[in-house]
């Protein structure tokens, strides 16, 4: 942010703020009122309404007939497709404000698609996609991929699938194959016969730690989302027992989707990994393995702060 002149208006906006970035433009019929800022390269395009307590980052886009009202924080590289709406007030009526708007906040890298809606109070995750027309009532975690009214969760950006291949047990994590996301699929023994089926894993071979908890996950809407989270020292081990549940490893390089749909088949997330589970089936048992005893110090719940702590581990 800086005083400067040196960013373009177009000769049919008005711009009543000085604190814009050098580089912006601010195209025909905009209107910026006195104490917004706008950060460095960004694009304002025609028929843009930007009200005063509003934050925008540096190089955000904002497409024809967006309003932008008090409470918006658009942090850097946001998109903002045509039309988008922002509220900011959940119970509005008329000559009656509050004393002070619920902030919404945008972070780094989101994409808003054209003609969404965005309740106020709520933060889009960085890099999250928004569907067009998409209505969003709760917070986006970073990356997913939102479409619907009311939004629900689709996919994850850059989430590639996994190529199937498993690790047979029973199998000791020096011989495992590790997917690009560093985890494992093992594959576990099973027998069958007229009395039913029977699947085994021993600890500490097919699944590669000892084991100091369990919890079991079930009866989950399927538009909620799990997970969420890594963890600096606790590995886990996932199975469905029951139905289909999607999981989404990101080790900070590397981004993956598994589909766990049978209980011969475990998914082992290291750690340091962040690790997401959604769209469950509505008869859905998750089972998880954990290598270490519950501890709230153990959870990165910010994903920009397990990107830092991934980096310093790397160095």
């Amino acid at each position: 942010m800086n005083g400067s002149k040196d960013y373009f208006v177009h000769d049919n906006a008005l711009c009543e703020s000085s604190n814009i970035g050098s580089g912006s433009r601010i195209w025909a019929f905009a209107h910026v009122l006195p104490e917004a800022r706008i950060g460095e390269d960004c694009n304002i395009c025609d028929h843009v309404f930007i009200e005063n307590d509003v934050i925008i980052g540096s190089r955000v886009t904002l497409k024809c007939g967006v309003q932008v009202w008090d409470g918006i924080t658009l942090e850097d590289d946001v998109f903002v497709g045509p039309n988008v709406t922002f509220t900011n007030d959940l119970f509005p009526r008329s000559k009656v404000y509050p004393t002070e708007f619920t902030r919404t906040t945008i972070k780094k890298g989101a994409s808003l698609g054209a003609n969404s809606t965005i309740l106020p109070g709520i933060i889009i995750g960085s890099s999250a996609m928004v569907g067009a027309g998409a209505v969003v009532t709760k917070s986006v975690p970073p990356n997913a991929i939102v479409v619907g009214n009311p939004a629900k969760i689709i996919g994850y950006v850059d989430a590639k699938p996994s190529n199937g291949s498993v690790v047979e047990g029973p199998s000791k994590i020096g011989k495992s194959e590790v997917h690009p996301c560093g985890v494992t699929l093992h594959r576990m023994l099973e027998a069958i016969d007229i009395r039913g089926s029977l699947s085994v894993g021993e600890f500490e071979q097919d699944i590669p730690f000892a084991v100091k908890r369990y919890f079991l996950v079930s009866n989950v809407p399927t538009a909620e989302t799990r997970g969420e989270h890594a963890h600096r020292e606790c590995h886990q081990f996932l199975i469905a027992v029951k139905g289909t549940v999607h999981v989404v490893a990101d080790n900070g390089s590397n981004r993956q989707e598994f589909v766990l749909d049978s209980h011969t088949l475990g998914l082992f997330l290291p750690a340091m990994t962040w690790g997401i589970q959604y769209k469950y089936s509505s008869d859905a048992v998750l089972l998880v393995f954990a290598s270490e005893h519950y501890s709230a110090e153990d959870y990165i719940r910010d994903y920009d702060q397990f990107l830092i702590e991934k980096k310093i581990q790397a160095d």
